[in-house]
C-alpha cells in the first residue's frame, strides 16, 4: 500500500453561507473519484454560522466565553483551575468544548458544527451532485488524549467511509483470533491530513489517496459510531469529580440505625462543603 496526502492550497477565507463544494472543487481540480478529504472543522463551523461575538478583551470577555462553554457543554468532566475538559452534546470530551478562538477576528469565537456528521454527507452530496466527484469526507478537529502529551487530529463526521475497521474475528499469523481489536481508521486519517495542514499555514483540507477502501456508496454510520457509551467508559470523570459524585451517592444510602430519611437539604450542604477539594 502507497498513500499520497497532499494540502489543498488557495481556499482563502470562508464566511457564513460560502459554498465549501466550489470552493474545494476550485482549489483542487486534480480530485478524483476515491480520494479522502480531511476538511479542518473550523471552515465548516464558519460557513454554517457557528461563530458567536465576544468583547476583545478583559473581564467581559471572559465572561461571555464562560457563558458560551456552559451552553455547548452536556456535563463537565474534569476541572483544574480556569481550564475544563467536558463532554459536548455530540458525546466528544474535549477541552473547552472545542470552542476555538485562533484564525478568527478577535470579537468573535467558532464553535463546533452542531451536526459534524451531517455536515460530511452534505459537502460529499454536493460534490457528487455539482462537481462529479465521488469522494469520502472527513471532519476534522484537534484534541489531546488522557496519557499523553500533545494535541493529534481526530474525526468529529464522515460521510463514505466506515469510521471504524473491526478486526475481531480475524487471525493474525500465529493463529489467535483477534478479539477486541478495532481501529479508529478515520481518525488515523484525519491525523495524517493535519501533517500537510499545519496550523498557521491556512490549508484547511488536505487530500488521501490510495487508502486501500471502496468509498460506499451510502454515507455510513458517520464518526458518532466512535463516541463511547458511558456504562463502557472506565474514566468518565475526573478524580476530584469522582469523588463529589461517590460522596453524593454515598450521602443518600440508607442508614439501617436511622428510620428516618436523610435531609436533603444537609446532603447539599455537605456536597457544597466538600466541592472545592
Amino acid at each position: 500500500m502507497s498513500l499520497e496526502i497532499m494540502p489543498v492550497h488557495g481556499i482563502g477565507h470562508v464566511s457564513e453561507g460560502d459554498d465549501l463544494a466550489a470552493m474545494i472543487a476550485s482549489a483542487a481540480p486534480w480530485l478524483r473519484d476515491g480520494d479522502i478529504l480531511v476538511v479542518t472543522s473550523k471552515i465548516v463551523s464558519k460557513s454554517e454560522g457557528r461563530l458567536v461575538d465576544v468583547p476583545a478583551d478583559g473581564p467581559e470577555r471572559l465572561a461571555a466565553r464562560a457563558e458560551v462553554l456552559a451552553a455547548e457543554t452536556a456535563r463537565v468532566v474534569a476541572a483544574r483551575g480556569a481550564t475544563r475538559i467536558v463532554q459536548t452534546h455530540h458525546g466528544f470530551v474535549m477541552a473547552a468544548a472545542g470552542i476555538d478562538a485562533s484564525n478568527v477576528d478577535k470579537t468573535r469565537l467558532v464553535l463546533l458544527p452542531v451536526d459534524p456528521d451531517a455536515s460530511a454527507r452534505a459537502l460529499r452530496a454536493a460534490l457528487r451532485r455539482r462537481h462529479g466527484l465521488d469522494v469520502a469526507v472527513i471532519i476534522s478537529d484537534t484534541m489531546g488524549r488522557p496519557w499523553r502529551n500533545g494535541l493529534t487530529d481526530v474525526a468529529l463526521g464522515v460521510a463514505g467511509l466506515n469510521a471504524v475497521h473491526d478486526h475481531r474475528g480475524e487471525v493474525d499469523p500465529y493463529g489467535n483470533e483477534l478479539e477486541l481489536t478495532q481501529m479508529a481508521v478515520v481518525d488515523e486519517l484525519a491525523a495524517a491530513g493535519e501533517l500537510v495542514k499545519g496550523k498557521c499555514d491556512q490549508v484547511p483540507v488536505a487530500v488521501v489517496r490510495g487508502y486501500p477502501t471502496t468509498a460506499r456508496a451510502d454515507d455510513g454510520p458517520g464518526a458518532r459510531a466512535l463516541v463511547r457509551e458511558s456504562s463502557l467508559d472506565l474514566f468518565s470523570l475526573g478524580t476530584a469529580e469522582a469523588r463529589a459524585v461517590g460522596l453524593a451517592d454515598a450521602a443518600g444510602l440508607p442508614d439501617g440505625t436511622c428510620p428516618t430519611p436523610p435531609d436533603p437539604a444537609a446532603i447539599g450542604r455537605a456536597i457544597a462543603a466538600v466541592r472545592p477539594a
